[in-house]
Protein backbone atom coordinates (compact mmCIF):
# COMPACT_ATOMS: atom_id res chain seq x y z
CA UNK A 1 0.00 0.00 0.00
CA UNK A 2 1.42 3.47 -0.64
CA UNK A 3 0.58 6.14 1.50
CA UNK A 4 1.20 10.28 1.13
CA UNK A 5 1.40 12.55 3.35
CA UNK A 6 -0.94 15.11 3.57
CA UNK A 7 1.91 17.95 2.67
CA UNK A 8 1.56 16.22 -1.07
CA UNK A 9 0.17 18.17 -3.58
CA UNK A 10 -3.23 16.67 -5.03
CA UNK A 11 -2.09 17.40 -8.48
CA UNK A 12 0.94 15.07 -7.94
CA UNK A 13 -1.37 12.54 -6.25
CA UNK A 14 -3.21 12.88 -9.92
CA UNK A 15 -0.36 11.90 -11.78
CA UNK A 16 0.35 8.80 -9.75
CA UNK A 17 -3.19 7.66 -10.43
CA UNK A 18 -2.84 8.59 -14.40
CA UNK A 19 0.74 6.47 -14.06
CA UNK A 20 -1.54 3.48 -12.43
CA UNK A 21 0.12 3.98 -8.80
CA UNK A 22 -2.58 3.31 -6.41
CA UNK A 23 -1.78 5.48 -3.31
CA UNK A 24 -3.85 6.94 -0.47
CA UNK A 25 -3.41 10.08 1.39
CA UNK A 26 -3.63 10.77 4.84
CA UNK A 27 -6.39 13.62 5.11
CA UNK A 28 -8.28 12.69 1.84
CA UNK A 29 -8.35 9.17 2.15
CA UNK A 30 -6.92 7.23 5.45
CA UNK A 31 -7.92 9.51 8.69
CA UNK A 32 -7.75 13.41 9.28
CA UNK A 33 -5.19 15.91 8.33
CA UNK A 34 -2.93 17.13 11.20
CA UNK A 35 -1.49 13.98 12.52
CA UNK A 36 2.06 14.81 14.20
CA UNK A 37 4.40 12.49 13.72
CA UNK A 38 3.96 9.80 16.12
CA UNK A 39 0.08 9.43 15.37
CA UNK A 40 1.19 8.83 11.89
CA UNK A 41 3.93 6.27 12.59
CA UNK A 42 1.03 4.52 14.87
CA UNK A 43 -1.35 4.39 12.02
CA UNK A 44 1.48 3.34 9.78
CA UNK A 45 1.95 0.07 12.46
CA UNK A 46 -1.50 -0.76 11.79
CA UNK A 47 -2.12 -0.52 8.13
CA UNK A 48 -1.37 -3.64 5.93
CA UNK A 49 2.96 -2.91 4.60
CA UNK A 50 2.62 0.56 3.73
CA UNK A 51 5.00 2.72 1.97
CA UNK A 52 4.94 5.96 3.42
CA UNK A 53 6.20 9.14 1.38
CA UNK A 54 6.50 12.51 2.79
CA UNK A 55 8.07 16.00 2.69
CA UNK A 56 8.79 16.12 5.89
CA UNK A 57 12.33 15.38 6.45
CA UNK A 58 12.09 14.96 10.42
CA UNK A 59 11.07 11.63 9.64
CA UNK A 60 14.45 10.91 8.34
CA UNK A 61 15.88 8.79 11.74
CA UNK A 62 17.30 6.01 12.56
CA UNK A 63 14.14 5.06 15.25
CA UNK A 64 11.51 5.44 13.19
CA UNK A 65 12.64 2.02 11.38
CA UNK A 66 10.12 -0.58 12.33
CA UNK A 67 9.70 -4.11 9.84
CA UNK A 68 5.95 -2.98 9.66
CA UNK A 69 6.18 0.15 6.66
CA UNK A 70 8.82 1.90 5.02
CA UNK A 71 8.72 5.73 5.50
CA UNK A 72 10.55 7.56 2.43
CA UNK A 73 11.36 11.52 3.10
CA UNK A 74 11.02 13.21 -0.46
CA UNK A 75 14.19 16.37 -0.51
CA UNK A 76 12.97 17.49 -3.65
CA UNK A 77 10.48 20.17 -5.26
CA UNK A 78 6.96 20.00 -4.43
CA UNK A 79 6.25 19.54 -7.68
CA UNK A 80 8.33 16.57 -8.00
CA UNK A 81 6.96 14.24 -5.90
CA UNK A 82 5.30 11.73 -8.74
CA UNK A 83 8.91 11.65 -10.85
CA UNK A 84 10.32 10.63 -7.12
CA UNK A 85 7.85 7.94 -5.93
CA UNK A 86 7.99 6.52 -9.24
CA UNK A 87 12.05 6.17 -9.10
CA UNK A 88 11.89 4.91 -5.92
CA UNK A 89 9.43 2.48 -6.50
CA UNK A 90 11.33 1.19 -9.54
CA UNK A 91 14.93 1.34 -7.80
CA UNK A 92 16.03 -2.24 -8.23
CA UNK A 93 16.81 -2.30 -4.56
CA UNK A 94 13.41 -1.13 -4.05
CA UNK A 95 10.94 -2.05 -6.31
CA UNK A 96 9.01 -4.66 -3.92
CA UNK A 97 7.42 -3.74 -0.71
CA UNK A 98 9.32 -6.92 0.61
CA UNK A 99 12.56 -5.22 -0.12
CA UNK A 100 11.11 -1.66 1.28
CA UNK A 101 9.79 -3.04 4.85
CA UNK A 102 12.30 -1.81 7.71
CA UNK A 103 13.67 0.83 6.20
CA UNK A 104 13.63 5.07 6.39
CA UNK A 105 14.47 6.83 3.29
CA UNK A 106 15.74 9.91 2.04
CA UNK A 107 15.24 10.76 -2.06
CA UNK A 108 16.75 13.12 -3.45
CA UNK A 109 18.16 14.14 -6.89
CA UNK A 110 21.62 13.41 -5.82
CA UNK A 111 20.43 9.78 -4.83
CA UNK A 112 18.89 7.52 -1.51
CA UNK A 113 20.14 7.52 1.94
CA UNK A 114 19.00 4.76 3.99
CA UNK A 115 18.57 3.51 7.37
CA UNK A 116 17.52 -0.37 7.60
CA UNK A 117 16.29 -2.04 10.82
CA UNK A 118 19.29 -2.98 13.25
CA UNK A 119 21.86 -1.18 11.13
CA UNK A 120 24.57 0.74 12.73
CA UNK A 121 25.12 3.49 10.19
CA UNK A 122 23.17 4.88 7.01
CA UNK A 123 23.67 3.57 3.72
CA UNK A 124 23.89 5.03 0.15
CA UNK A 125 21.82 3.71 -2.94
CA UNK A 126 22.76 5.58 -6.39
CA UNK A 127 19.77 6.13 -8.78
Amino acid sequence: MIVLDENILESQREILHRRRIRARQIGVDITEKGLDDEAILSLLVHLRRPTFFTRDLGFFERGVCHRRYCVVCLAVHRNEVAVFVRRVLRHPRLDTTAKRLGTVLRASSAGLRHWKLDASEEEALVW
